[in-house]
């Protein structure tokens, strides 16, 4: 599970970087807010979560990893695409980003909760 969110983080860091760099090309940042999120919810978060269930593969075989995993990842790319009609002037693209981030939401919850429950220090460092 660990191999698969990092794998998607560095999509979502190339993604990131490219935007960043047609946006400076073109001096037109109207899609910054979307260059944000996909670096700190694709690259950043998903990368993260790739290294806590590599080092704690008990987290990673939990029902709540592929519920984070699947929820995250149908979301995040809504999410992304809604903002981006969003931060163009499209206000109708609002219900897309309001149920993709909350989905989204509910995803980092799963991740929190699975944590929370299953990372566990090593037996030699709680006595």
């Amino acid at each position: 599970m660990g191999l698969r969110f990092l794998k998607l983080a560095v999509v979502y860091l190339f993604a990131g970087a490219l935007l960043g760099l047609i946006m400076g090309m073109n001096e037109n940042f109207v899609l910054a807010p979307v260059h944000a999120h996909m670096l700190l919810l694709g690259w950043a978060s998903l990368a993260l979560a790739g290294l806590i269930y590599h080092f704690y593969p008990a987290a990673a075989e939990t029902r709540l990893a592929r519920w984070h995993f699947w929820l995250h990842n149908l979301a995040l790319p809504a999410f992304l695409a809604g903002l981006g009609v969003l931060v163009s002037g499209h206000i109708a693209a609002m219900p897309v980003v309001g149920v993709s981030a909350t989905c989204l939401v509910v995803a980092l919850a799963l991740f929190a909760s699975n944590v929370l429950i299953h990372l566990k220090a090593p037996a030699a460092a709680r006595s």
